[in-house]
């Protein structure tokens, strides 16, 4: 099923789309939801983010450029960081440049969504907890990265977090190519095969460190070929599996139109 967020005037709803039909859903979707019997069509509304994630957590450095480059053993301890929730934007919505710089850095990345709480989680089970995936775009301002390796700053501005256009609850992750294009050209086409830390073994590391809870996502990391980028540039992140992220980038205080 592919779940979605979405605006009709001032309303703020969540549906599952099939085709160009939106079934509007009451209720948690992670857990109890039902349909309200209003049906919309896409082109009457606005696709938001998804999700209002709980918490945003990446992985850094996860994708091999080939399979013969991905390492014999897993690192010991996986480069993840944290994005907060107030950098998610939807589908055509601009991405902000931060003022004093003049480009930054797209990724295309697969997110997984958690569905249930998760604490000390085998690899085998892992996928039990998750409810389905999305598409995120982990943008990074590198001028912001801290000398002694910090990230934090250089991935936390407004609007540096997009996701969507759906969460895809019937997805096989391990059978899916991540790809980007920008101003049309493809920059990104790599299976998650490519991935350093797989999947299970991710997800299930984080919950011997923290419980997960439902609504916090996971991006996944990104494949060779991120590149920056400047104000006007367009980027397509896609999963064909799970759809389009279109987005433009805009200078701060500046506003571009996506068409």
């Amino acid at each position: 099923m592919k779940f979605i967020r979405f605006q009709t005037g001032n309303e703020v709803c969540a549906g599952v789309i099939e085709g160009s039909s939106i079934k509007q859903v009451t209720g948690d979707i992670y857990s109890d939801w039902e349909y309200t019997g209003n049906v919309y069509e896409t082109n009457q509304v606005k696709l938001l983010a998804p999700l209002e994630p709980n918490q945003i957590i990446g992985i850094g450095a996860n994708f091999a450029a080939e399979k013969e480059d991905l390492p014999d053993s897993l690192p010991e301890i996986p480069v993840f960081f944290f994005k907060p929730a107030s950098s998610v934007v939807g589908p055509e919505e601009n991405i902000v440049i931060p003022e004093n710089i003049d480009s930054v850095k797209f990724e295309s990345e697969l997110a997984v969504i958690i569905g249930k709480e998760a604490k000390n989680v085998p690899e085998e089970e892992i996928l039990d907890y998750v409810f389905g995936y999305t598409i995120g775009n982990d943008v990074t301002a590198p001028q912001f990265f801290h000398e002694a390796g910090h990230w934090t700053i250089g991935k936390s501005f407004d609007t540096f977090t997009p996701i969507g256009p759906v969460i895809e609850t019937r997805l096989d992750p391990f059978n899916v190519k991540v790809e980007a294009r920008l101003n049309g050209e493809e920059k990104q086409n790599s299976p998650t095969s490519l991935m350093i830390v797989p999947i299970r073994e991710m997800i299930s590391y984080l919950t011997k460190v923290m419980t997960l809870k439902p609504g916090d996502v996971i991006l996944t990391g990104s494949p060779v070929g991120a590149e920056m980028v400047r104000a006007g540039d367009v980027i397509e992140c896609e999963i064909t599996e799970i759809g389009t992220l279109k987005n433009t980038f805009a200078a701060a205080g500046k506003s571009v139109g996506v068409s």
